[in-house]
């Protein structure tokens, strides 16, 4: 971690403050291929189709002003699909860093990847890299894809750093210590979980952060997830009691400003 990477607060140690809109959207976009098939269409081109939903839903998050949007674009058990489809979403990944970089950058985008890319090959990785390094000043919206991506690995790779940076410590670890190494340090934790394509998993994605997102699945498909149906997404994460903990009375007789904001102590020993 860099002197300059804030530091965002833990749901788990702290009442985080109630939001207008989420601050951090975090999607897994299923269905891609079940549209295709659908259609009589051969499944790249639900992945091709998907492309234009994450356009199109990048543009809506910037105006309802979310600040950070992370799409799962590649799992580490994706590697199990067929040889086939695996070659054509590599090779729209790497048409997609070749093409839609500068697009991002020119309306004011931030890219991240995160997830293990040396699977994919040097080009994929020097492309990631430089479109980390194009988009690193822009502060409109913060796109992170996860390619590659799984929550345990975050997790062990997150240990042996954290054994590695404090090598004389054999335990009693903090989140202080630990949050800080994981891929996404950059991001305050999810406030929304969206899942399309009508299943209800979590499926490995973001497992340290979601520990207290709201977690909203949808029977839409991703090609047809469109910004009427973020706005749905949107509109049953603001009707949700964020409680964090406590309960409903709680919020009610200390206020809901003060109930949803106020710091809450860390119980003693929570230690990794």
């Amino acid at each position: 971690m860099t002197s300059h990477t804030p530091v965002f607060p833990s749901s788990t140690q702290q009442v985080l403050t109630a939001l207008p809109v989420p601050r951090h959207v975090a999607i897994i976009m299923d269905g891609n291929g079940r549209w295709a098939k659908s259609r009589h269409l051969p499944r790249i081109a639900g992945h091709k189709r998907g492309v234009e939903t994450v356009r199109e839903v990048t543009r809506a998050c910037i105006d309802l002003g979310i600040e950070f949007l992370t799409l799962f674009a590649f799992s580490s058990e994706n590697w199990r699909r067929p040889q086939e489809e695996v070659t054509m979403l590599r090779q729209l990944f790497l048409m997609a860093l070749e093409q839609e970089i500068s697009k991002l950058d020119r309306n004011g985008i931030r890219l991240k990847i995160i997830g293990d890319l040396a699977p994919f090959g040097e080009r994929i990785e020097e492309l990631a890299l430089r479109a980390e390094e194009l988009t690193a000043r822009n502060t409109r919206l913060t796109l992170t894809v996860a390619a590659n991506y799984g929550g345990r690995w975050d997790l062990l790779q997150a240990i042996g750093k954290l054994v590695r940076k404090y090598p004389g410590q054999t335990g009693g670890f903090s989140e202080e210590q630990f949050a800080p190494l994981l891929a996404m340090d950059y991001a305050p934790e999810p406030d929304l979980f969206i899942r399309t394509g009508g299943e209800q998993r979590i499926s490995n994605f973001l497992l340290w952060h979601v520990a207290y997102t709201e977690l909203y699945f949808t029977p839409k498909l991703w090609p047809d997830f469109d910004r009427k149906a973020l706005d749905e997404a949107i509109e049953w994460f603001v009707a949700r009691e964020r409680r964090f903990g406590r309960t409903s009375e709680q919020l009610e007789s200390g206020g809901a400003e003060n109930s949803k904001s106020d710091p809450a102590p860390a119980p003693a020993g929570r230690r990794i």
